[in-house]
């Protein structure tokens, strides 16, 4: 059975702005039916790195929440802390970020709160059923939540074509040693002309996975668990992720935390794309390339599935925008994500997704 796909475009006036549009979206995806009053909900966002402009505006957000609050409800932003060394490698650091980027209190009407705590190790295992995977570690405050809206910012992503909802809530959604579960099957790696042997990963690993020899820091792959703690505390940026895990697995992965994200909350999530801004790449790098396409509208619906679904043939069916990053599908029905990335197989994230039980590709797309 096909899942509804609620869809408004981009046409404004003086009768209808695109706030009224969004309060519409998310009335017609029944927020008054999932959220309760005095439900505790965390609105899942990309709190958008420094430099970086085209997540999801804050106003916009702002929206949101006020829908939220309407139910009786109390809304909190959350977004995780990111593997990698940058902005916003620890909640300090990142919400500091938010903060610049236009996530105060004052603008969006609600608190920030991280979903992984202070370094990104404050999780909950939560059991699954999947192909991969038995278990996948969650930040524990989307655990805690009565209630999850994820608002994504849908675009094309170089690990896994593009990245919308199944992004934002198995990436976004899992802790530290999550996402390196997701990245890497092998320990991090030490750059030893960058290490400086200060020991601060040494003390920091409390599964006595680090050495110090000949004056440079040593992994042990036998005894490393993946926990990326040692990522976080090096102030040289020595120590980084190995990216090595095919594509293919890397979606799979992220598709079954995303599961792990809504379990329990399955009748208790809305989920809201804005497909606006179509960059070439993820929304973590410090710049945005020019957009692909241009904007669109913003999609909400219960389905995860379907609603990536719909925003891919939306695009899809868009005409691709010359000089930018778009090589090939410039036509309508051209494919815009292996026009920027050729090589990866982007609806391996929507079949498994399926497989999962989370939703289905078959929607009705109905116009607001």
């Amino acid at each position: 059975m096909a899942s509804k796909v609620f869809f408004a475009d981009m046409r404004a006036g003086h009768k209808e702005n695109l706030f009224s549009k969004i309060g519409r979206l998310l009335h017609n995806s029944d927020i008054k039916g999932r959220i309760a009053p005095g439900d505790l909900v965390a609105v899942k966002v990309h709190f958008g790195e420094r430099g970086n402009h085209t997540f999801v505006r804050p106003i916009f957000v702002r929206r949101v929440v006020d829908e939220i609050k309407s139910c009786g409800a109390s809304p909190f932003l959350t977004d995780s802390s990111t593997l990698y060394p940058g902005e916003r490698k620890e909640a300090v650091s990142a919400l500091a970020c938010a903060v610049e980027n236009g996530f105060a209190f004052a603008v969006v009407g609600a608190p920030l709160i991280m979903s992984d705590g202070l370094r990104g190790h404050t999780a909950v295992d939560v059991a699954i059923t999947g192909e991969l995977l038995s278990k996948v570690s969650i930040g524990a405050e989307i655990i805690e939540a009565d209630a999850l809206v994820a608002v994504s910012h849908f675009k094309c992503h170089e690990l896994t074509g593009f990245g919308g909802v199944l992004k934002n809530l198995g990436m976004g959604c899992a802790s530290r040693e999550g996402k390196l579960i997701q990245h890497s099957n092998v320990a991090p790696k030490v750059a030893e002309k960058f290490c400086t042997a200060c020991a601060l990963c040494l003390k920091a690993c409390v599964h006595d996975a680090i050495a110090i020899i000949e004056g440079k820091a040593v992994i042990s792959p036998e005894r490393c668990v993946g926990c990326g703690r040692c990522i976080t505390v090096c102030q040289q940026k020595a120590i980084n992720i190995q990216w090595n895990e095919a594509t293919p697995l890397v979606m799979k992965k992220m598709c079954e935390f995303a599961l792990g994200a809504l379990k329990g909350k399955e009748d208790k999530s809305i989920f809201i794309n804005f497909i606006t801004q179509v960059s070439p790449a993820c929304d973590c790098y410090g710049h945005a390339d020019a957009p692909v396409v241009n904007d669109i509208g913003i999609c909400a619906s219960t389905d995860p599935v379907a609603l990536d679904q719909a925003c891919a043939d939306l695009v899809n069916n868009a005409v691709g925008n010359p000089n930018t990053a778009l090589q090939s599908g410039f036509e309508p029905g051209g494919d815009k994500f292996r026009g920027v990335h050729p090589d990866i197989d982007w609806e391996i994230q929507l079949e498994h997704a399926e497989k999962l039980g989370m939703g289905t590709r078959e929607y009705e797309l109905i116009k607001i």
